[in-house]
């Protein structure tokens, strides 16, 4: 990859997959107009038309554009790359992903100055998955208050998370990776599966210079019940696939199926631990019966 050529803003595509938070993404939306460097587009490809505010996403300084796909994260995300035209990379932000003013410069830096990296994630200020979320009142002051350091680090991972992806758009199209549209709606792991198939094109790294906070608003994810199978159809298939190890598999969803069983003894109200247990019960039966099938929670 010696002879990449040189990226610029104009090489830089934001995608965003939205389903369900409106508000949410219009606050993203607000913060990513913030940039020091702008991307040369914004593409938003929403679960329902309703899902944005595309007055708002027109008065940006570079005016969002919609993107058509079915709903579910992987067919959305696979209809942003279908449309990022011959752009050099792909930052791909969850609708409630704030970064800070500098991360799509850092990225133009980082991927100028690393041509054999092929994908990179950021380092998380704060990530509210494991709690009932942040605000965006929170999110800005730990956002205001971050120090970046002088000298970033780089470290090898196995896979980006899902928050904050970018991706050189050279390696995806070479290796015809593609987000697996059997791993519907909320697609847990998917970003496991889709670096695996990267993994042999150059390094994918995370990188202390990309920084930003995940709100990880609750409001319009999946159901517990859809999730807790989810949670175990999904490594299995990506196990079976091959693009998971069958011991990562095994890592990724025996916790969630102990701290939903416990979590269903001492409900929290931001997670909903009994219906991902029953989800959770429900995809063994499945495995135990040879029915398992990530597809089954269209039908849950």
């Amino acid at each position: 990859m010696a002879d990449t050529p040189p990226i610029g803003s104009a090489g830089i595509v934001v995608g965003i997959a939205t389903s369900g938070r409106r508000d949410v993404l219009r606050e993203t939306l607000i913060q990513l107009d913030r940039q020091q460097l702008h991307p040369q587009r914004i593409l938003i490809c929403p679960a329902a038309s309703d899902d944005v505010d595309w007055d708002h996403a027109a008065t940006l300084t570079i005016a969002a554009e919609r993107v058509d796909g079915l709903q579910g994260s992987s067919a959305q995300r696979n209809a942003i790359l279908d449309a990022v035209g011959d752009a050099d990379l792909i930052v791909f932000f969850d609708d409630d992903y704030l970064p800070t003013d500098c991360f799509i410069a850092e990225v133009e830096r980082l991927f100028r100055q690393n041509p054999d990296i092929v994908a990179a994630t950021g380092h998380l200020l704060a990530d509210g998955v494991h709690g009932p979320g942040i605000g965006l009142q929170e999110a800005l002051a730990v956002l205001a208050g971050d120090r970046a350091p002088q000298m970033g680090s780089l470290r090898p991972v196995e896979n980006t998370y899902g928050c904050n992806m970018v991706f050189r758009l050279a390696a995806v199209r070479r290796t015809g990776a593609r987000f697996d549209e059997n791993l519907p709606l909320y697609g847990w792991q998917e970003d496991v599966d889709f670096c695996s198939q990267l993994a042999a094109a150059g390094r994918i790294v995370h990188a202390t210079t990309l920084r930003g906070v995940h709100r990880a608003v609750k409001r319009g994810r999946t159901s517990g019940l859809r999730f807790g199978y989810s949670q175990i159809a999904n490594t299995v298939y990506l196990a079976r696939k091959g693009t998971m190890r069958w011991l990562r598999a095994l890592r990724l969803s025996a916790p969630p199926v102990v701290a939903n069983l416990v979590g269903s003894l001492l409900p929290q109200g931001f997670i909903d631990r009994r219906g991902r247990l029953k989800g959770n019960l429900l995809a063994l039966w499945d495995l135990v019966r040879g029915r398992l099938d990530p597809r089954r929670i269209l039908s849950l």
